[in-house]
């Protein structure tokens, strides 16, 4: 697999994981307005996901499409970070989760949109303006229940313990993004990481909330090593395909 297609899948896993989870709480959330909201915020990452899955199937040397690249891969080829996958535990949980993942794709998105490559830099001068929103929307959750009552506090507080180690695995850096990044195409994760680290301090401390000073992060899912949870989440995500393997609306 080309350096190209493996930079592009890992951004589409990213966003289709995230938004399979998302969709897992729909009609489940504790308000009207909430259930739109992480209907709207998924579909966002879903629609983000499918950009960059039909760019892949331009780079793909099988031709596969969008649902091939959904649907009938295993855990193994999946290229996401290990933060998204991670399961939606309480209502703390699931607003840390995406918080964590909007304070990287934001400049993420930023920094892409003055890639070399016209399809990158197209699909993130669109992703963007969705980051922002999503950013804006989980920040405030986070501050909010961050800076509530005792209950609220400590929900959010074990949010982030739990989730903190999986924020490294977005920053993942090999010979593809560093390849990439030399000659323009891609985002070096390194340059992210410091708006990353000044977005979350700057909202934990609204919050109450301290940043985790253990260096310990969990790795792997963006060669395919993933926790337990995407084992899970994939045969949920993929039964209807593959039960019905060709079948058209």
């Amino acid at each position: 697999m080309s350096p190209l297609l493996t930079y592009v899948l890992r951004h589409a896993d990213d966003n289709l994981i995230v938004a399979q989870r998302l969709g897992e709480l729909i009609a489940s959330m504790p308000d009207l307005e909430e259930d739109i909201a992480v209907a709207n915020v998924g579909l966002d990452h879903l629609g983000q996901a499918r950009h960059f899955y039909d760019y892949a199937s331009e780079l793909d040397p099988d031709s596969r499409d969008e649902d091939q690249f959904a649907m009938e891969r295993s855990e193994r080829e999946f290229l996401n970070a290990t933060l998204v996958e991670q399961p939606n535990g309480d209502f703390a949980q699931t607003q840390m989760r995406q918080f964590l993942l909007d304070a990287y794709q934001v400049p993420l998105y930023e920094a892409m949109t003055a890639s070399d490559d016209a399809r990158l830099a197209a699909i993130s001068a669109k992703a963007v303006k969705e980051a922002r929103y999503h950013l804006e929307r989980s920040s405030a959750w986070v501050v909010r229940l961050g800076a509530g009552t005792p209950v609220s506090h400590e929900k959010i507080s074990q949010a982030v313990e739990y989730l903190w180690p999986y924020a490294g695995d977005l920053f993942y850096a090999d010979d593809v993004e560093e390849g990439l990044a030399a000659s323009g195409v891609a985002v070096d994760p390194a340059t992210v990481r410091p708006t990353f680290d000044a977005t979350v301090a700057d909202v934990f401390a609204s919050a109450n909330l301290s940043v985790p000073d253990d260096p310990y992060a969990r790795m792997g899912g963006r060669t395919g090593f993933h926790t337990e949870h995407l084992g899970h989440l994939l045969p949920e995500m993929q039964s209807l395909y593959r039960a019905h393997p060709g079948a058209t609306w």
